[in-house]
């Protein structure tokens, strides 16, 4: 208990001075871990687990809100390969260009051992990404979709050199995996029977870590990637999105071993703090290697921007690598200790371009030309409203019912707004009229044509904080129309009220009509 005592005690420190200077605590994390290896304080007992054991969840989570569609769009596996090709001779040209400094451990390299250096630092970082699109709430936009698309091509890419690596192939066991997706689908019925909440949140444990983990690490396949496939398959239940918030605090928790973990890999030498500080200068040519490939797969220089600083970063697969081909004699073990070193450098200069991302975006959309809207690609174009007089966000149950009763018994002509591109597309089909977009994202009001005839903006999304950081957007924008939102509880009714929010109604019951009813009575009003 007392080495565990030092470990929180540290990383508690760390983070929070790196809070206090304006970086995400991830980054005083990686600090702790090198600072308690450098005091030689051992290593707490079961670290490595509980790190493993957040990595697994993070994946888990990202697999219940993947839509695998996404995948096979070229803008996602493409510009993977394509980056990765250029990212292995960029490295390897690095390596070279500085091999004739002193440094020993060049000196010592092969192309071959060069190459794979370079190649376990063409992945980006998972952990990073995700953390960043959480902490922007970015998970579902546009951008945040293809850094995860992106991430997941990688992870698979992952899987054949672990196995290229280690010198063996998948059990022929691994073809029966086939099995989970009947199984799983089984699973799902059994989860709708679950009422408890801790019930809930020990199923999706049970279901990451056992036919997720466990079951693809026995017949030879990376575990981490079983636990996002297992996500993906129980992506389309109704309850996936609740399950991913109950672990999300879990999550967080146990990814604090991850980072710290990180740092315990070994003692750096000053050889290898100059070789990765040499490596770290690659970050941002790694960043406009994605823009312009993004660029080329006709986005918007804002998708394309925040994509490429999100992607720019080393990944904690290096150090797997890294310790996978030393352990065959592939590579000299004091490239791992350089390459945690390189993902931890990588983490601190990668913090510091997504926390000035909005600007750099600002920056390169000023000084690049303008693009057609035609030319770009059909996701990504501007959002013409045409002539509607109300927008609906959040397109569930009181979104749907709020719409029918607009145009049914007020005649006024409302657009939905909705994330989900599975329910948007059946909407569609339904004849409701839905724009495919995150109205929590601000991008998604920056893309917004032909706007100024709206004049009612109902909050339907159910999670209060969704909309009240939209009724936060629609303030700073300026708009001077009326709003109004629905609630779950009575103190978040209250909170909206304050806000000064026109009408508020409790979700539950016929919060759909009501909420049309009193909204258009109140701008009629005026």
């Amino acid at each position: 208990m007392e080495t565990a005592a030092i470990y929180l005690v540290a990383a508690f420190a760390a983070g929070g001075l790196a809070l206090l200077v304006k970086l995400p605590p991830l980054v005083g994390f990686l600090v702790a871990g090198f600072g308690l290896q450098a005091a030689g304080v051992d290593h707490m007992p079961g670290l490595q687990t509980l790190a493993d054991l957040g990595v697994t969840l993070l994946l888990f989570g990202i697999g219940l809100k993947l839509d695998v569609r996404s995948l096979l769009k070229a803008r996602v596996w493409l510009t993977s390969l394509a980056h990765m090709a250029f990212s292995v001779l960029l490295g390897v040209a690095m390596l070279l260009a500085i091999a004739p400094f002193g440094f020993a451990l060049l000196g010592e390299a092969d192309l071959t051992e060069m190459a794979i250096v370079a190649l376990a630092l063409s992945f980006s970082s998972t952990v990073f990404v995700v953390k960043v699109l959480d902490e922007r709430r970015d998970n579902q936009t546009l951008y945040g979709r293809i850094a995860i698309g992106v991430l997941i091509m990688q992870d698979i890419v992952a899987v054949i050199v672990l196995t290229v690596s280690k010198g063996t192939l998948p059990s022929p066991w691994a073809l029966a995996l086939v099995l989970l997706v009947p199984g799983v689908w089984l699973a799902g019925k059994a989860w709708d029977r679950i009422d408890s909440v801790e019930l809930g949140a020990l199923f999706g444990l049970t279901m990451a870590l056992v036919p997720g983990y466990v079951l693809f690490d026995l017949v030879g396949l990376k575990g981490d990637l079983g636990a996002l496939i297992i996500g993906a398959l129980l992506a389309g239940h109704r309850r996936a999105g609740d399950l991913a918030r109950l672990l999300l605090t879990g999550k967080e928790v146990l990814l604090i071993a991850f980072f710290v973990s990180i740092g315990l890999t070994g003692t750096p030498t000053w050889e290898a703090v100059g070789i990765a500080a040499l490596l770290a200068v690659l970050i941002p040519v790694k960043s406009l290697a994605f823009f312009t490939l993004l660029w080329l797969m006709r986005l918007r220089y804002r998708t394309a921007t925040l994509a490429s600083l999100a992607l720019g970063n080393y990944s904690e697969f290096a150090l797997i690598v890294a310790t996978v081909v030393a352990a065959t004699g592939g590579i000299s073990e004091d490239w791992v200790v350089v390459l945690a070193l390189a993902v931890a450098l990588s983490f601190l200069l990668s913090a510091v371009l997504n926390r000035l991302a909005p600007g750099i975006e600002a920056w390169v959309t000023r000084r690049l030309p303008e693009r057609d809207a035609e030319s770009l690609a059909p996701d990504d174009r501007p959002i013409d409203l045409g002539d509607a007089d109300t927008l609906v966000l959040g397109m569930g149950r009181v979104g749907q019912a709020a719409v029918q009763q607009l145009h049914e018994v007020h005649g006024r002509r409302a657009v939905g707004v909705e994330h989900d591109s599975g329910r948007a597309g059946q909407l569609r089909e339904r004849g409701f009229d839905v724009v495919e977009a995150d109205a929590t994202d601000l991008d998604f009001w920056a893309r917004v044509r032909r706007s100024g005839r709206v004049e009612l903006i109902l909050l339907a999304m159910p999670f209060h904080g969704e909309n009240l950081l939209v009724l936060d957007l629609l303030r700073k924008k300026g708009f001077t129309g009326r709003v109004a939102a629905i609630a779950q509880r009575g103190e978040e009714l209250d909170d909206l009220r304050s806000r000064g929010i026109d009408a508020a109604f409790n979700l539950y019951g016929s919060a759909g009509i009501n909420l049309a009813d009193h909204a258009v009575e109140q701008t009629s009003a005026d």
